[in-house]
């Protein structure tokens, strides 16, 4: 299957931003330096996740001095993946690309995509070959990537990014579903299609400070490990026959150790009178209960979060785009 970017094609590159006042500007000069030997009809579309700085000023700025920089305002601080999920609600090109606002994802990589893409792919997601980051994250990163790969029911790529270009329909399946917190990247993978891994370098930010806290890391983490998986469950139920048989097997040592008590005391083994091996035990089986329960309530909290309705985000403002009826949005459920 190929196809063609042409000038009928329609490119929609949504960026979610936060914060990003500070890089704006370089953002504009690299993305308008790498779409001018693009050869087909592109637009850009900032979502400002609720900035505290000047970030949506700079926006209209952009706005006024190029209509095809549009522009949502969200309400409040929704988080990055919502934002970006917005972002896709609106985006209407026949081609949607993603990336972030901090130049880490180089918009320039973004005609290799294009070439993929008229090869018949119809996603093409960056892979991080190598990060310009500290040890620890790289560990951080390296070790969930492969956490998420093995607990998860479908096939995600290691070390893949939000940074991507998908073909509409692979946008318009992911729309239908209802998530309240969708993990983009899986996601991407669960719909399917054909798709391709592209290698890069990912450099250090061009400007500002890093966005992602580790409380944010960590949350996002597990929402892409409870969204994909159900194997958490599992373990917690095989933990919870382990510790079972172990405490089977430590009941029958007690008795036989005092059936027989001084063969075992020959050998210093004997019985020793005291409770230290109870609160042992015991607290051995809080500590497994405790973690069961967490395991459970995690799910049965996106279960809650799910049910009640909510919209994903709201939006306060817009610059040309219409905010009362998003494109890519389909009908919520019944």
């Amino acid at each position: 299957m190929t196809r063609r970017l042409d000038s009928e094609t329609r490119l929609t590159v949504v960026i979610p931003c936060y914060n990003e006042e500070a890089v704006l500007d370089a953002l504009a000069e690299r993305l308008g330096a790498a779409a001018a030997r693009w050869p087909c009809q592109w637009e850009v579309l900032l979502v400002d996740d609720g900035s505290t700085d000047g970030t949506w000023a700079k926006m209209e700025q952009l706005h006024r001095q190029a209509p095809r920089w549009r522009a949502v305002r969200l309400s409040r601080n929704f988080g990055h993946q919502l934002a970006l999920w917005t972002g896709l609600q609106y985006a209407q090109g026949d081609v949607v690309a993603v990336l972030d606002a901090d130049l880490q994802d180089p918009p320039e990589l973004l005609a290799q995509f294009f070439q993929e893409w008229q090869a018949g792919w119809d996603v093409v997601y960056a892979v991080r070959a190598k990060r310009q980051e500290s040890f620890f994250k790289r560990l951080a990163y390296k070790c969930f990537y492969r956490l998420l790969a093995y607990l998860a029911d479908i096939p995600i790529p290691l070390d893949s990014g939000d940074f991507c270009l998908m073909d509409r329909r692979v946008v318009q399946a992911m729309l239908q579903t209802h998530e309240q917190e969708p993990f983009i990247r899986g996601l991407r993978a669960w719909v399917g299609f054909r798709q391709k891994g592209v290698p890069y370098e990912r450099p250090v930010r061009a400007a500002g400070k890093p966005k992602y806290t580790l409380s944010k890391l960590v949350r996002l983490g597990l929402s892409g490990i409870l969204s994909f998986s159900i194997r958490p469950l599992r373990v917690a139920t095989w933990f919870g026959l382990m510790v079972s048989i172990f405490s089977f097997l430590v009941g029958i040592f007690t008795l036989v150790q005092r059936i027989w008590a001084d063969q075992f005391a020959r050998i210093g083994l004997g019985p020793v009178p005291g409770f230290a091996t109870i609160v042992c035990g015991i607290f051995f089986l809080g500590g497994v209960q405790l973690v069961c329960l967490g395991i459970l309530g995690e799910y049965i909290g996106r279960i809650y979060e799910n049910v009640k309705g909510r919209p994903h985000t709201i939006v306060a403002q817009t610059l040309g785009v219409d905010e009362r009826s998003p494109p890519g949005r389909p009908p919520g459920p019944s």
